[in-house]
């Protein structure tokens, strides 16, 4: 593989080709299975940076804050009649 980069600058060549042969071993269930948690994982990270933002928010204002981290201002607006340029995120 001369001349290959990484993804990212700080991994080996070598652990990289271990890492990207474990994917190619999986099936596909198994990929979607670490997607979903991987985006769960990031759900509930986003929601601990709310809680830590706006500790006493209800459990609706938890939904509509992190609606806004994904959404646009518009869809927001238009559709919950949130704006988080207002309210915040």
């Amino acid at each position: 593989m001369s001349g290959y980069r990484t993804q990212s600058e700080d991994t080996d060549p070598r652990a990289e080709r271990v890492l990207i042969e474990g994917y190619r071993r999986m099936s596909p269930w198994e990929k979607a299975r670490c997607v979903s948690e991987l985006s769960r994982a990031c759900e509930d990270l986003a929601r601990v940076g709310i809680l830590l933002r706006h500790p006493d928010a209800t459990e609706e204002e938890m939904r509509l804050r992190l609606a806004s981290l994904t959404l646009d201002r518009e869809t927001m607006v238009r559709v919950f009649s949130w704006d988080p340029e207002e309210k915040g995120y």
